[in-house]
């Protein structure tokens, strides 16, 4: 579920800062309520990932997939200049993403190492009570 509230994050701050780009610079009403609402949305959403998903592996999977598809965004919507340059930083970006989830390993398996190596500690504590005693 923490995949999911993190990809519905990066849906929602890409349709605000869209919306951002179509308020004009706050001038027009509709898109900038509509990016108000989204930035809300998108924040709360990462906030519940963020519960179970490490920080630095989410905030780049954030920013970096919502700046691949912001910058995809510009130029098929906005026409904005396209170059080989750009596409190739747009390539390395995403690839940057998969190298970090790849490295960031299972997330299920991370936490019941967490959970191993908590037992671990209150049976040393355990153990060391009873030492103690005697």
């Amino acid at each position: 579920m923490n995949w999911t509230f993190l990809l519905l994050a990066i849906l929602f701050e890409t349709i605000g800062t869209t919306a951002m780009k179509m308020s004009s610079g706050f001038t027009r009403v509709g898109p900038a309520v509509v990016m108000g609402i989204c930035y809300i949305i998108c924040f709360t959403l990462f906030t519940l990932a963020l519960k179970q998903l490490e920080v630095s592996l989410a905030y780049a999977i954030w920013s970096g997939v919502g700046t691949a598809l912001i910058t995809i965004i510009g130029i098929w919507w906005f026409s904005e200049s396209v170059s080989t340059l750009k596409v190739i930083s747009i390539v390395l970006i995403i690839l940057g993403v998969i190298g970090l989830h790849i490295s960031g390993g299972d997330e299920a398996q991370t936490q019941s190492q967490a959970k191993g190596k908590a037992q671990s500690s209150k049976q040393q504590e355990q153990s060391a009570a009873t030492l103690n005693k005697e």
